[in-house]
C-alpha cells in the first residue's frame, strides 16, 4: 500500500470550553447580558419567568463600570487571542500522536457554542472531546458550558459524533508542575535577600457558598490543587488561599482577597505574589482585579513588593497536560 493510499486516522475535534469575553467596549453590555441571562447563574425559584428583564436591568447598570475597568486593559478582553494560541499550540501537540483539530467555543461572547457547533457539523469529525479551560469543575463554569453544548445540539437535533468530557483537571501532575514553574518565575523577580520575606497569596474566583452547599466541587478542587501546589513546590514560604470577584448580596467563599491583603498589611507583611490558582489565561479579573485594584490597596497599606504570577497562557507543561487528557480520552 503506498502511503497516499494509506487509511487516515480518525478525525477527533478538540473543543475549549471557554468564559469569552467582549472585544470591544459596545460589546461589554451584550456580554453581561449573555453572562445573568444563563441558568446556571441566575438560579431562582420561577427564574425562567424573569431571567431575562433581570439579565436586561443588571447588564445596563453594570456596564459603564465595566467598561471604564476594560479601558485600563486595553478597552477588550485578550481572552479570545489568548485562548486561539493555546487551540493552536495545543493542536500542534497533539498532532504528533493523534489527529486533531482544535476549536475555541465562548460561553457568552464570540466565538459562541452555537457556531462551532455547526462548524464541526460542517467538517464531518469523527469524534469530540469537550475540554473547558476551566480545571476545577463548577456547575458555573464546566456545567454550564457544556449545558449551552447540548442545548444548541439538542436545538438543531444534530446526530454529532460520539462525544467525551474532560471533567475536571485540578490534580494533573504536569498542571501543578506548571504553577509551580511560573510561580518560581515570580519568586525569582523578588530580590535573593528578600525571597525568604514573600507570602504567597493564591486566589481563586469565587462563588456563592449555597452552591457549596447543594454540593459544588469547586471549592474543594480549588483547595486540592493550592495544596498540591504548595506540597510540589516546596517554597518554604507563608501561603494562604482566598477568594475573589464577589457579586450580589449573597454569601461568597471566604476568605476575600481583599481581606487577606489587608489582614497581611496589618502583620507588617511586605512581599506578597498573587497567584491567580483558577485561571489559565489572562483577563479581567488578572490583569484588572488583581494587578492593578490589589496592587493599588497593597501599596497603599504598606506593602512594598506586589506581583503576580504569569498566567499559564501556553506554558509547555501545561499544554502537555491538556493534551494528555485528550489522549486519554481518546484511548478510552
Amino acid at each position: 500500500m503506498t502511503q497516499s493510499s494509506q487509511p487516515k486516522s480518525p478525525v477527533t475535534a478538540v473543543v475549549l470550553l471557554q468564559l469569552g469575553g467582549p472585544d470591544s467596549l459596545g460589546a461589554v453590555q451584550p456580554f453581561l447580558y449573555n453572562l445573568f441571562s444563563d441558568p446556571d447563574i441566575i438560579d431562582l425559584p420561577f427564574a425562567f419567568l424573569f431571567r431575562k428583564r433581570l439579565a436586561r436591568i443588571i447588564s445596563t447598570k453594570r456596564a459603564p463600570k465595566v467598561q471604564a475597568l476594560y479601558k485600563t486593559i486595553g478597552s477588550k478582553s485578550p481572552i479570545l487571542r489568548m485562548t486561539n494560541r493555546q487551540a493552536r499550540t495545543l493542536e500542534c501537540q497533539l498532532r504528533t500522536s493523534v489527529n486533531a483539530r482544535v476549536y475555541v467555543a465562548m460561553r457568552y461572547w464570540h466565538p459562541l457554542t452555537e457556531a462551532v457547533v455547526d462548524q464541526i457539523q460542517r467538517d464531518n469529525v469523527e469524534r469530540i472531546v469537550l475540554l473547558p479551560l476551566y480545571p476545577h469543575y463548577s456547575r458555573t463554569t464546566t456545567g454550564s458550558s457544556v449545558n449551552e453544548w447540548n442545548r444548541c445540539v439538542n436545538a438543531k437535533r444534530l446526530a454529532m459524533p460520539q462525544t467525551s468530557l474532560v471533567e475536571h483537571y485540578y490534580d494533573h501532575p504536569l498542571y501543578i508542575r506548571a504553577l509551580v514553574q511560573n510561580i518560581l518565575i515570580a519568586v525569582k523577580r523578588v530580590k535573593p535577600a528578600d525571597r525568604s520575606k514573600v507570602h504567597l497569596v493564591f486566589s481563586a474566583h469565587g462563588t456563592p457558598v449555597k452552591l457549596v452547599r447543594e454540593g459544588d466541587p469547586y471549592s474543594h478542587h480549588i483547595r486540592k490543587t493550592y495544596e498540591a501546589v504548595v506540597r510540589e513546590g516546596n517554597f518554604g514560604l507563608e501561603h494562604h488561599l482566598c477568594f475573589q470577584s464577589k457579586v450580589g448580596p449573597q454569601k461568597w467563599l471566604e476568605p476575600s482577597l481583599d481581606g487577606t491583603i489587608e489582614q497581611l498589611a496589618a502583620q507588617n507583611v511586605s512581599h506578597v505574589i498573587v497567584i491567580p490558582i483558577a485561571f489559565v489565561s489572562d483577563h479581567i479579573e488578572t490583569l484588572s482585579e488583581i494587578n492593578m485594584e490589589a496592587r493599588e490597596e497593597a501599596h497603599h497599606l504598606g506593602i512594598k513588593h506586589f506581583d503576580m504570577m504569569p498566567a499559564l497562557h501556553t506554558n509547555p507543561l501545561f499544554v502537555q497536560a491538556l493534551a494528555d487528557l485528550v489522549v486519554k480520552k481518546i484511548n478510552a
